[in-house]
């Protein structure tokens, strides 16, 4: 499959056309938000926001693998005081096209920039959607395990008999929990609350997540050596996450500057150097052009 390992320049709903069917193990994105990134994307108005969209899912359904996931970074905007419902919208349509609304994870930013609206307090977190083809997918828990933390200290030193048997719910939800099953445990699973700080510096990207934040899902939903697609890859963080963690990537973005931004950025991870400059042009002046040229060539 020739698409590997490439940032590919276009509309990812055209692009994908040659994708094979079944082909991707993850796909991981953030697309612009209704009338954000006007100089790229055109700023979509919310109300068309779904027209827009589908077109792109119907084609990630078609490449995902039915064992795959589809994690959606989107965020509802405040349009003449109250909330657009484009978001709900679009799952309501997605669901329509085929997909399974399975889950849905809270990035809670720690580092979130103050302010005050007359009406509102400032946005804290984002949606991550999870769509897939089947009920049956690829999910590896313990990859994404957290420290038990210190409440286990005092909550697991004195159990009751309940505590030591399946305490079923009083309400009949059908949930109910052991907790004598976490004594002696070092690590437990997460909630689907994330607790990321946002990335410092743009990139010269408008909207930059950090790259912990695919890490983290990669982790969860592939292997090594899956196929991780992101279809707006900006400044690249999903390819290089990818790379961390000895997946395979692909990315697509209609940009030309954010593709050659994301290509930079994967020639240095492939060549070892540390991708931590505020400022790429100057960084790239410490590197010789016969190797960036060399490592941009293998990467496209």
């Amino acid at each position: 499959m020739d698409f590997i390992n490439q940032i590919i320049l276009g509309d990812c709903a055209d692009i994908l056309k040659d994708f094979p069917d079944n082909s991707v193990d993850l796909i991981f994105t953030s697309p612009p938000y209704a009338d954000q990134r006007k100089r790229i994307y055109g700023g979509i108005s919310p109300d068309n926001y779904v027209e827009w969209f589908l077109p792109k899912a119907e084609q990630f359904l078609r490449v995902l693998k039915p064992s795959g996931t589809f994690i959606l970074n989107i965020k509802e905007k405040v349009v003449d005081g109250e909330r657009h419902t484009y978001v709900i919208e679009l799952i309501v349509e997605m669901r329509k096209q085929g997909w399974l609304w399975t889950e849905e994870f809270i990035w809670h930013k720690k580092n979130s920039f103050p302010g005050k609206w007359p009406n509102r307090f400032r946005d804290n977190w984002e949606r991550l959607l999870q769509f897939n083809k089947s009920k049956k997918f690829n999910m590896y828990q313990e990859a994404v395990m957290v420290p038990v933390g210190d409440w286990a200290k005092d909550r697991l030193a004195n159990l009751s008999e309940t505590d030591r048997i399946r305490d079923e719910s009083k309400v009949g939800s059908g949930f109910g929990k052991n907790v004598s099953n976490w004594l002696g445990r070092e690590k437990v699973y997460p909630t689907n609350v994330i607790y990321m700080a946002t990335e410092c510096s743009n990139r010269n990207h408008s909207a930059v997540f950090p790259i912990e934040l695919p890490k983290w899902f990669i982790k969860l939903f592939t292997q090594p050596g899956d196929v991780v697609l992101d279809p707006f890859i900006g400044s690249g963080a999903t390819a290089l996450a990818a790379i961390q963690l000895a997946r395979n990537y692909v990315g697509i973005d209609i940009s030309q500057d954010y593709v050659n931004l994301s290509r930079r950025r994967v020639a240095e991870a492939q060549m070892g150097l540390p991708n931590i400059a505020e400022n790429q042009e100057t960084y790239l002046l410490s590197v010789t052009p016969a190797a960036l040229r060399k490592a941009g060539n293998e990467s496209a």
